[in-house]
């Protein structure tokens, strides 16, 4: 089934997905705004405020909102990522006007009661500080920090306990009001549900949400760097990375069969090589992360403390023999394996709604799978090899958090990359 989207007068966007099969419906609304849109000030107010927008309404409580959801047998949830912030329930068929009122409620009538609010800060907080304490979840931030220093894409999406204390109900409800806006707004739902109805149903919710200018993310500007953290725990966390491609980039889909074939399964490079023939790690892959105007490829290693001194050696040997060439049949792996995951995920409706969402907030329009295979398809090995010598004679990032006293420093590691 073809999705199908319309356009209210206000400018929001309606997507639908007809899985006709199904006895559920999965929506959601996708916000275009998230930690990059940040001013420093406010670092975290993105992630604060999907907190709170299930905090209370004018006519609901907290309470009432996750009673009125669950009553139903339905499921609630929220997310804010770099570029979107998104809320999405999961009811039957029967229940989407109630999931579509509350989400309207809560992005619209949020009153951001005193009591609440202190209460949920808490409650980040105690978030920030479990974050901090994990630290395979933590590195990423402190990789993101040195890849662009002192810009927002380089902030952590829950923001510091200095900037999430700085915050004011008034602050929170001034940046809801000027940034949740129906231009950035898309309301998308996948599953049992009629086009028509499910339009006319979003109308009368946010048919009245005004039209305003709110804030506009700065461009991303890669320079790299190393972050290098010496903390008395089990294994040595290793992030290394290099600048990537963003989401128009022409190279967009060689970067994530890239990352797939180098690092992204069992029969991968650094899997069989680093893992299985050297046994210096227990895990270890690649990704490609890619925005509105930029990205990241790297690798992350967790190992032992005797071991880390022998990991970005042999990272790096890997990498320099990218050099060489993947041969076609690591390509038609990797081809079959992104070309799975993506019709597998096809067959849940919630991995639909979000992605029609995703694809009208970056492209303006939403992708057909067999658009996207074709892209897909169209990569050849040389595709991966020019990719390789774009990314990985830039600027490399490094993170490093445990027993680090092994680790080569960052110097011998950029010299281990150099081409010979």
């Amino acid at each position: 089934m073809t999705a199908l989207v319309s356009v209210l007068p206000n400018g929001l966007r309606v997507v639908t997905d007809a899985m006709p099969e199904l006895e559920s419906v999965s929506l959601g609304v996708y916000v275009g705004v998230g930690a990059m849109y940040e001013p420093k000030d406010l670092n975290g107010i993105s992630h604060l405020l999907e907190h709170m927008a299930f905090k209370g309404t004018t006519t609901r409580s907290a309470r009432k909102i996750a009673e009125e959801i669950e009553d139903v047998g339905g499921y609630i949830n929220a997310c804010t990522a770099r570029e979107t912030t998104s809320y999405y329930i999961k009811v039957l068929k029967e229940d989407v006007p109630l999931a579509v009122d509350i989400l309207s409620d809560i992005l619209q009538n949020s009153t951001f009661d005193a009591e609440e609010f202190a209460r949920e800060k808490t409650v980040v907080l105690q978030e920030i500080s479990q974050s901090a304490d994990t630290p395979d979840d933590i590195i990423f931030d402190y990789f993101q920090s040195k890849a662009y220093p002192d810009q927002a894409i380089g902030r952590a999406i829950l923001g510091t306990a200095e900037t999430v204390n700085a915050v004011t109900r008034e602050t929170l409800d001034h940046f809801m009001k000027t940034n949740y806006t129906p231009s950035r707004m898309i309301v998308s739902a996948s599953g049992n549900v009629d086009h028509e109805s499910f339009v006319k149903l979003v109308f009368r919710s946010f048919g009245d949400l005004k039209p305003a200018e709110g804030l506009k993310a700065d461009p991303a500007v890669y320079c790299g760097g190393e972050h290098r953290e010496n903390r008395d725990i089990e294994q040595v966390n290793l992030l290394l990375g290099f600048p990537g491609v963003s989401f128009y980039d022409k190279d967009y889909y060689t970067a994530q069969l890239f990352s797939t074939l180098f690092g992204g399964g069992m029969s991968s490079r650094l899997f069989q090589e680093i893992r299985e023939k050297k046994g210096l790690v227990y895990s270890i892959y690649s990704f490609s992360s890619s925005y509105s105007t930029g990205g990241t490829i790297g690798v992350y290693a967790g190992t032992g403390e005797q071991e880390a001194a022998e990991v970005l050696p042999a990272v790096c040997r890997e990498i320099k023999r990218l050099y060489d060439g993947v041969t076609e049949e690591e390509l038609n792996r990797a081809k079959a394996q992104l070309k799975a995951g993506i019709l597998m995920s096809l067959e849940h409706p919630s991995a639909r709604s979000e992605q029609n969402a995703g694809h009208l907030l970056v492209f303006g329009k939403v992708l057909g799978k067999d658009e996207i295979l074709e892209k897909i398809a169209a990569v050849s090995t040389q595709d991966i090899l020019s990719l390789c010598e774009r990314v990985f004679t830039g600027t490399p990032t490094l993170a490093v958090l445990g027993p680090s006293g092994n680790v080569p420093s960052y110097e011998s590691v950029a010299n281990m990359l150099a081409r010979d």
